[in-house]
Parts: C-alpha cells; structure tokens; sequence
C-alpha cells in the first residue's frame, strides 16, 4: 500500500457555538501524529500570533492574487469582511510526507473541499469529513451567552444555523454532541478507524 494514502485530512465542521474549536484543540494536544492545517487570513495579526504558527497573514492584494493563481483548495470572505482560506500547498506537501492534518471549517469551506477532492484523486482518499451537531439551536445560543457574545453577534450567527445543520448528511459521520468528554472520544474514535482501516487496506 502506497504509505501517503494512509494519511488523512480530517475536516471538522459544525455550528458556532458547536464546541468544534475545543474538540479539535484536544485532538492536537492528545494525537502528536496529527498537525492543523495553518489557514491563511487578511485580518491583522493579534498580540502573541506568529506568521506560519497561527495563520498565514496576507494583505488583501496579495489574497486576492494566490486566488487568481489558483493556489486555494478554498477561500471564502467572512462578513463582507476578511478573507480566510486553505492554500493548496499547505496540505499537499504534508499529506505527501504522510502527516496527518486536521482542519477546523465552516460548512461552506467543507463543501468547496468535497468539490475539489472531486478533481484530485490523491486528496479525494486522504479526506475524512465530520459534522459536530448540537442538539438544538437553543443549546447553540445558550453556549454563545455562556462563551459572553454580544446579542447582535449571537442573532447574526444564529441565522445561519439552521442552513448549517441542513447539510450534515454530507459528511462521512456525524458527531452528536452532549458532552466535551463525550465529543471528543467520539472523534478520537472515528481518527482511529479511519486509520486502521488505510493502513490496513
């Protein structure tokens, strides 16, 4: 079995409020095999970020040239506000050194991953997609007021929940979420097999 196949591209989705962040901080924190995939962004770097640690920091130009180039698996822009995307490069050089990626994204940037997966075969094995689903849109919105959202930011996410959840049939599994122990062995599990079964394979 060709070894670069065994490594995946696992894509963690959900809701804001959904608890994905957290989940996919422990699964780096507890797996040193797997490594996040460093998203590039046109917002200002914050106090304590670092180029290439936590983000890629482009001005709006040079974004806007990489996506004329073709260099984005996706991109999307965020409010009408910034720019956030996945460069090509970023996870076609690790997956080809069989480092195994995580990538927390929001629905839109799974779906245009899933679409261009269509086109690249190497990528198309490597993807594994899972869905974090709270339990209902008043849990989302009790985990925003718990996490101090402000209300305006809390009605604008609230908004596009509803679509959100509408397409978790998309993905390889779904993550019914209850606890931050119970979420988090369940994708610690769905890692595992997916493992075993490309090694295996």
């Amino acid at each position: 079995m060709d070894s670069a196949r065994s490594a995946i591209l696992l894509i963690v989705s959900g809701p804001t409020g959904s608890g994905k962040s957290t989940l996919c901080e422990r699964m780096l924190n507890e797996f040193s095999c797997i490594q996040r995939v460093i998203t590039s962004t046109t917002r200002e770097k914050r106090p304590g970020e670092q180029e290439g640690i936590d983000y890629y920091f482009f001005s709006p130009e040079v974004f806007e040239e990489k996506v004329k180039s073709g260099e984005f698996y996706e991109y999307a822009q965020i409010f009408n506000r910034h720019y956030y995307g996945t460069l090509k490069k970023e996870i076609d050089s690790k997956l080809s050194q069989h480092i195994d990626l995580l990538l927390n994204i929001d629905v839109q940037g799974a779906a245009t991953l899933r679409a261009a997966a269509q086109h690249h075969p190497a990528l198309k094995e490597n993807l594994v997609t899972v869905f974090v689903r709270p339990q209902s849109i008043d849990d989302i919105r009790q985990r925003l007021h718990l996490r101090g959202d402000p209300e305006d930011e809390i009605t604008r996410r609230l908004e596009s929940v509803a679509g959100e959840l509408a397409q978790s049939h998309l993905y390889d599994h779904i993550i019914e979420s209850t606890s931050k122990e119970t979420d988090f062995q369940a994708l610690a599990t769905i890692y595992q097999a997916e493992k075993a079964k490309r090694t295996q394979s």
